[in-house]
């Protein structure tokens, strides 16, 4: 394998959960919105936009909604938002109708912008000394978080940054082994369960000896267990928000 910095720096990514009460400076704001400026884009349309919550009572709200007491607390709080309603607005006042702006096609171009430009920023947050977690909480109840952001319509909040000087000093997270996760040409279909139990064995003990959060949880069990279980949840609520931002409406095409 080869070694260098930036390779080093993401295989050996940890999230952080617990920040210092320090605020990110203006050259290092500047930064990361440079870093997202300049992500690759599908077809140069740039449908993404980076939301800075500094306003204590919204960052509140959304650390209610996240049920995460770290998010919006210490450190700074980014949303990354799939964003349509830009385009809108230049088609419509240069006198062009929406187009296909609706289409889920074009969602999933917008999603692809925003979750690349979320990664760049990651790894540019990183490289600064500076610690990150991802907050896909702010879609585990997507009606009232759109409340909250007040977001027009066809745009989409995608998924959350909370970025500080870290505080801590995690576990690396063992991950699957690539022979379950790489492959060349074909997808294999001879998966057995039983091939798991080494690395079941490394996440039990990964969760027995780490110092926050302690539980004792083998890979399989996790997704066997109340993470994927049939019941109604809030998040069930996303095709709602998609079609009330409307977005992925195909039938209007009909």
């Amino acid at each position: 394998m080869i070694h260098n910095a930036t390779i080093d720096q993401q295989v050996n990514h940890r999230s952080i959960r617990k920040f210092k009460d320090q605020q990110l400076t203006e050259e290092q704001l500047t930064t990361l919105y440079t870093v997202f400026q300049h992500t690759a884009t599908s077809l140069f349309m740039q449908n993404a936009t980076l939301l800075h919550i500094t306003d204590e009572t919204k960052r509140a709200k959304i650390r209610e909604l996240c049920g995460q007491k770290y998010v919006g607390a210490q450190g700074d709080l980014f949303i990354f938002v799939v964003d349509l309603y830009r385009n809108q607005q230049i088609r419509q006042q240069l006198g062009k109708d929406d187009g296909r702006l609706h289409t889920t096609d074009i969602f999933f171009q917008g999603l692809d912008d925003t979750l690349l430009a979320w990664q760049n920023v990651a790894n540019a947050v990183e490289s600064m000394g500076l610690g990150y977690v991802p907050l896909g909480t702010i879609n585990d109840h997507p009606l009232a978080m759109l409340d909250v952001l007040d977001l027009p319509k066809l745009t989409f909040p995608a998924l959350g940054m909370q970025v500080g000087i870290p505080d801590q000093d995690p576990q690396l997270k063992p991950r699957l082994p690539l022979e379950f996760t790489t492959f060349e040409n074909d997808y294999p279909r001879d998966f057995t369960v039983d091939n798991l139990k080494d690395y079941d064995q490394v996440v039990t003990t990964y969760y027995d000896l780490r110092d926050t959060n302690k539980r004792i949880d083998s890979f399989t069990k996790q997704i066997t267990g109340e993470k994927l279980n049939t019941k109604a949840i809030d998040r069930d609520e996303l095709p709602e928000l998609l079609h009330k931002q409307e977005l992925c409406l195909d039938w209007k095409l009909n």
